[in-house]
């Protein structure tokens, strides 16, 4: 894994922990400051309300790995997805679809 592979994994971990500290914070706040129930109850609703992701698709997928392709990275796409346990696109769990992407987002933005 080349070293801005690295480096953007190491900071989606980070964010990713970071939001897990903030959710966790957010719990014990609500849980006990003594807040009255509609407060919490406004929370639960806000939370409800946030929109879903877009689901990702295969066609998203091999058009961004295919565009790394002909930009001459075709060896790092078949490390990314050998990375995945596949040899080709179609045989990626469409689970990893979303780190599949944010993976191929650093390969040629090194060189």
């Amino acid at each position: 894994m080349s070293k801005m592979a690295e480096m953007a994994q190491t900071i989606e971990e980070l964010r990713t922990a970071a939001a897990s500290i903030n959710a966790a914070a957010d719990w014990l706040y609500q849980h006990f400051s003594g807040e009255n129930d509609s407060k919490q109850q406004n929370l639960k609703c806000a939370a409800k309300k946030e929109k879903p992701k877009p689901e990702i698709k295969l066609e998203d997928v091999r058009a961004v790995l295919a565009e790394k392709s002909r930009a001459g990275h075709t060896a790092e796409v078949r490390t990314l997805l050998q990375k995945y346990g596949a040899a080709k696109l179609s045989a990626v769990d469409p689970a990893n679809y979303e780190a599949l992407l944010k993976d191929a987002e650093v390969i040629g933005n090194g060189s």
